[in-house]
């Protein structure tokens, strides 16, 4: 390999020798949602902390904000909604990724004259915090005042939190259902070899008692039953979701995601998981190739987080398909303006009907994401929300 490739290949190459020792001092494997956490945040070598491309034409994936800026245009007019209700408040935005969809949203709310007190961003990629700054400095020098990056959640949030494609970049267990019912965790031991080839997955009783409960769980509901039946599940998820709802003291969080209700998930036809890798554009199922240089995501159970969210004490405030949300918004009012003000059979002009089409249509992100609202100190009068009036699909959590 030469230049960059002999650059990726070290990386990855330093990335594994450090899982293989945390996997020799565990006592020769680790459970996968260990390995799925190193893979992606480990100091300096994981996929999020570390510097390559990750979104765009560039890097190994496109999410909402860079297919149309109509994303962001219309949550922030669910933004302003909330904000106008609330009578101030502040936006908190997990993991920014380029930037874009802050700055479509600071577009939408100064264009409507409702801007937030304070844009905050969480983001623990000091590369891609960078990336961001540079964006939104370029886009809204007059708003740099309001814009913070924080390295832990606030205190007290009055406002909207948002976390777009954030919940499917979290570790997860795996486990698989044997023949005879049996249940075992599968876990990750380093072998001699490369790539695939450097690691094997085994399977062993489940160490923490919380995976055992959660499949029991999921089994008394009538889910994940069939033999063979491997799975994944998000033991992060309520901790996770219970920190969210301790940081806010009043407001609205907008989850967004591609993932199922629990039925679907666990359904039985499903019966190898969900997990899935980006690299390059290309998706596949091999978590072990290009580490630290892929991601590696898996759905999103959204019952699992409409319970953990309301165990936690917030509000369940809807929940229904990304198409749906963007609709009710206005999106299609909005398309029309950004075309008016582009020339007919122009580049433009068509990137914006593609960006609109891949946002809605059932075949690209319009039905396989989801957006789950949930709310805390809210009102009943105050709601329901505009994003979710289309079409209330929280009956099926």
């Amino acid at each position: 390999m030469e230049g960059g490739d002999s650059v990726a290949s070290a990386h990855s190459q330093r990335l594994a020798d450090l899982i293989r020792a945390e996997a020799a001092a565990a006592g020769g494997s680790l459970p996968f949602d260990r390995f799925m956490e190193l893979a992606l945040y480990a100091p300096r070598l994981g996929y999020y902390v570390a510097g390559a491309e990750k979104f765009g034409a560039g890097g190994d994936f496109v999410t909402a904000p860079g297919l149309s800026p109509l994303f962001g245009l219309c949550l922030a007019r669910q933004c302003e909604e909330v904000l106008r209700v609330l009578g101030e408040g502040d936006i908190l935005e997990l993991g920014a990724g380029s930037g874009e969809l802050a700055a479509d949203i600071l577009d939408g709310l100064q264009a409507a004259g409702c801007l937030p007190s304070r844009y905050l961003i969480l983001e623990p990629g000091a590369e891609l915090r960078e990336r961001q700054r540079e964006l939104l400095l370029a886009r809204h020098a007059n708003l740099a005042s309001r814009i913070h990056w924080l390295d832990r959640l606030p205190q007290d949030l009055t406002g909207i939190l948002l976390a777009n494609e954030v919940m499917d970049a979290m570790p997860v267990n795996r486990f698989q259902i044997g023949l005879g019912g049996r249940l075992d965790e599968i876990r990750v031991r380093p072998q001699d070899g490369e790539g695939e080839q450097g690691w094997a997955e085994v399977l062993a009783a489940p160490q923490d008692p919380a995976l055992a409960v959660a499949i029991a769980g999921l089994q008394a509901r009538g889910l994940a039953l069939a033999q063979p039946y491997n799975s994944e599940i998000n033991l992060r998820l309520g901790p996770w979701l219970a920190a969210l709802a301790t940081s806010m003291k009043r407001g609205l969080m907008l989850l967004i995601d591609y993932g199922y209700d629990e039925a679907d998930y666990y359904r039985p036809e499903r019966s190898m998981g969900t997990l899935v890798c980006h690299y390059r554009h290309h998706v596949h199922g091999d978590p072990y190739a290009h580490l630290g240089l892929q991601d590696i995501t898996a759905h999103v159970d959204f019952s699992a987080a409409a319970r953990a969210g309301q165990a936690a004490g917030l509000e369940l405030a809807g929940f229904t398909t990304q198409a749906h949300f963007l609709l009710a918004l206005g999106m299609e009012e909005l398309l029309a303006e950004l075309l008016s003000g582009a020339e007919c059979g122009t580049s433009r002009g068509l990137n914006l009907l593609l960006g609109a089409k891949q946002l809605v249509l059932p075949s690209a992100m319009g039905e396989r994401f989801r957006v789950l609202g949930l709310a805390k100190s809210l009102r009943p009068d105050q709601g329901p929300w505009q994003g979710f009036s289309l079409r209330d699909l929280r009956g099926r959590l």
